[in-house]
């Protein structure tokens, strides 16, 4: 299951999570920690460098596109290879949404299709969609060929 996608500017402050089967209680402890994770391993981190964590038999991924950090957290079936193929998509629908490696002010400007993007690619904590045509269509609510 894919327990969690976070994004966060380079100061730790959070635009955007998903948890997926997470306890509320125990959401604040994974911001903390990936927070933390990313403040102690993104500093001069390449543009979309994935980096990997284990944490209580959890797998970690997560990487810097322009000034935003994105975390996505796996159990089970979503080790560290499926985790890398989702951060890929979701990278790629994000500059894909914003034209470029995103600011923080251009991924705010876009926040409303990034979150149609992640629920797309995402559904009740599976992989749904990793085709990004598909992503695109399904975004403007248009329904997808079988083509």
């Amino acid at each position: 299951m894919i327990l969690a996608v976070l994004f966060t500017n380079a100061d730790g402050n959070i635009l955007v999570e998903r948890f997926h089967g997470v306890p509320a209680e125990e959401r604040l402890h994974w911001r903390s920690f990936l927070v933390k994770l990313g403040a102690d391993n993104l500093k001069g981190a390449k543009n979309e460098e994935l980096l990997v964590a284990s944490h209580k038999s959890v797998f970690v991924v997560y990487t810097i596109l322009g000034d935003v950090c994105i975390y996505v957290v796996g159990k089970d079936e979503y080790d560290e290879l499926a985790l890398a193929e989702l951060i890929f998509v979701v990278t790629s629908s994000v500059k894909d949404v914003c034209g470029k490696p995103p600011t923080e002010r251009l991924f705010l400007d876009h926040y409303g299709k990034i979150c149609l993007c992640l629920d797309e690619i995402i559904w009740k904590g599976m992989l749904e969609n990793t085709d990004k045509d598909r992503i695109r269509r399904l975004m403007r609510l248009k329904a997808p060929t079988d083509a």
